[in-house]
């Protein structure tokens, strides 16, 4: 057992709550476009809503890995009623970039225990979601920046 056990499931669980808020958050925000570039917006925010749960996924099964209860809760979730496809994309950059932090968190909690097997795969599993995290706001910064422009808009 690690030594910091309790706290590295209570990040997890944390992690899980989160994405689950996530899926619904993308769900619901493809049914939120309109206007001619509707199909390939809902596909990826469906796309994503999808990766989410897998990320959600992946909380759980690490949680019962390490012995603990996996949370029924959901992450916050806040309606703004801002339904512009500028302003969706923007909320959801905000939630990956708030993401990130819980991944980050939880690898300087990993960082501080001693090697082991269960380490080393939740290391490789926090560092594999900065990744992921990383290039969703890169997708999500491209999508809205303005078209023949280079500039980053984070």
């Amino acid at each position: 057992m690690l030594s910091n056990t309790p706290a590295i499931l209570a990040k997890l669980n944390e992690i899980l709550e989160y994405e689950l808020a996530g899926v619904v958050r993308y769900t619901h925000y493809s049914f939120m476009v309109f206007g001619f570039g509707r199909i390939p917006i809902v596909g990826w925010f469906r796309g994503a809503a999808s990766e989410t749960l897998t990320h959600a996924h992946r909380a759980g099964e690490l949680i019962t890995h390490l012995g603990g209860h996996p949370t029924l809760g959901i992450g916050r979730m806040l309606e703004t009623s801002r339904h512009e496809v500028r302003d969706i994309l923007e909320e959801a950059l905000a939630y990956e970039r708030n993401g990130l932090v819980h991944y980050y968190d939880l690898l300087a909690l990993v960082e501080q225990e001693q090697r082991t097997a269960t380490l080393i795969m939740l290391e490789e599993y926090a560092r594999q979601l900065i990744a992921e995290e990383e290039a969703h706001i890169g997708d999500i910064d491209k999508m809205l920046r303005v078209p023949g422009t280079l500039e980053s808009v984070i």
